[in-house]
């Protein structure tokens, strides 16, 4: 199914992808979410050892979380036994906003979870900024002479004329 959006130049968010492929139950459950000019992904990873059972990599504007976790031997010889954990490699890779600093991104384990902090670049002020408009020579660079009349029949330069969508009339002399 994956193939089909694929061929036909679709990006699937990598739940649905994962979904539609069959893979559910490969993927690391995440939490993302911004704090504190950072954004921070938050990864279930109870019973693993984080000096080797992890990895983190950051390629582009992606980073990708892999976690393994092995399966233990020692209580499958017990009477009546039954496991529901999951065991194996899983990964999950988020899309990061463009210009992050990749030389602060810090991680840490604890509890179970496994949390990755991205700082994020500052965003520009809110409400914008007014950009002046100029006129003719002002504005660096040479005024458009056309062979109209111009302003005032000066020979100055020409306005364009036409209509919005409204068919409304603008420009001219």
């Amino acid at each position: 199914m994956t193939n089909i959006f694929r061929r036909a130049g679709v990006d699937i968010p990598e739940p649905f992808r994962r979904f539609l492929e069959g893979d559910m139950d490969a993927w690391l459950r995440v939490e993302e979410y911004r704090e504190a000019g950072s954004l921070v992904v938050k990864a279930e990873a109870a019973g693993i050892d984080p000096d080797n059972d992890v990895d983190i990599t950051l390629a582009g504007s992606q980073l990708q979380i892999t976690v393994r976790r092995e399966e233990k031997t020692e209580h499958r010889e017990k009477e009546g036994y039954r496991s529901e954990f999951r065991y194996g490699s899983f990964s999950r890779t988020v899309n990061l906003p463009a210009a992050v600093n990749q030389d602060d991104i810090r991680a840490s384990y604890n509890d179970g979870v496994l949390e990755v902090r991205i700082p994020l670049p500052e965003e520009p002020a809110a409400g914008g900024r007014k950009v002046r408009v100029s006129r003719g020579a002002e504005a660096g660079g040479a005024e458009t002479r056309g062979t109209g009349t111009g302003a005032a029949g000066t020979g100055g330069p020409s306005r364009t004329m036409g209509e919005d969508s409204e068919g409304q009339s603008f420009g001219g002399p």
